[in-house]
This record gives C-alpha cells, sequence and structure tokens, in this order.
C-alpha cells in the first residue's frame, strides 16, 4: 500500500462552512444547529485547536483538540469514509496529545457516542477507555442575542 501523502495543519477561518459540511458527512451525531459561526468563534478563540488533516490537498479529517487550562477535551474526531483505516485518526490523535503535553496537561478525555460502534476500536487502540463511573448533563444555551 502506498504511503499516504497527509498533513496535519490547524483550521482556519476562510474554511468554516467547509469543516461544518464536512462534519455533516464524516462525524456521527453532528448538532443541525452547529454553524459555521460556530467553527469560527472556536478559531478565534484557539487558533490551535481545529485540527485538519489533509490527504493530496484535500480535508480527509478533523479533530478539536480544546484545551482550557486545566484538561484537555477532545471532539468531532472524523474521518472522511474513503480515507478510514489509513492512520489518519491516529495522526490526530498524536497531534492533539502533543499539543496537550505542551500546555502541561495530565489527561485528555474525548466525547464520544455510545451508538457510534465504529469509532470505539479506534478510541481503544489509541489507549482510551470508557468510564463508566461518570455520566454527561448536558443544557442547551439559547443562542445570543436571543
Amino acid at each position: 500500500m502506498a504511503k499516504l501523502s497527509m498533513v496535519i495543519r490547524n483550521g482556519v477561518q476562510g474554511e468554516a462552512e467547509a469543516v461544518l459540511a464536512f462534519w455533516r458527512e464524516a462525524a456521527e451525531g453532528t448538532d443541525r444547529r452547529e454553524s459555521a459561526d460556530s467553527v469560527r468563534r472556536l478559531i478565534e478563540r484557539d487558533p490551535e485547536a481545529l485540527l485538519i488533516a489533509e490527504v493530496d490537498g484535500r480535508m480527509a479529517g478533523t479533530l478539536i483538540a480544546g484545551w482550557d487550562g486545566w484538561r484537555c477535551h477532545l471532539y468531532r474526531l472524523a474521518v472522511d469514509p474513503a480515507h478510514r483505516r489509513k492512520g489518519i485518526a491516529r495522526a490526530l490523535l498524536d497531534a492533539a496529545e502533543e499539543r496537550f503535553v505542551r500546555y502541561g496537561g495530565m489527561r485528555a478525555d474525548a466525547m464520544v457516542l455510545d451508538d457510534n460502534v465504529l469509532a470505539h476500536p479506534a478510541w481503544t487502540s489509541a489507549g482510551y477507555a470508557r468510564q463508566p463511573q461518570w455520566g454527561r448533563w448536558v443544557k442547551h444555551l439559547p443562542s445570543a442575542g436571543s
């Protein structure tokens, strides 16, 4: 098998629409309330948080590597179905973990849907384990200006 020509880089403001469209195709559970403005706000607040894997100049994977100064959070690990099982997810996770180590992070957590059974082996093989003793509590907030 030929080696992929892959680059991991940070997302930029001008591709917010493309990132959102990519998630709708490649990410399980994309919230339809998400918007390109949400992606732009993420990049504005933390320009290094959105990691994009490119293969031959095209978006093939994404990962949000959020660092809040205390914890390391991973969201939106998504790989184009045509490029899965080629090391893209692992490369994105490695880049995120390197970022977290630079900031002094000690533990990363990942948001993974219970029903997304295709993702579970990828997370397990990268060394992540589900924590059954924790539950996620969620409250949807009103949109700004409403």
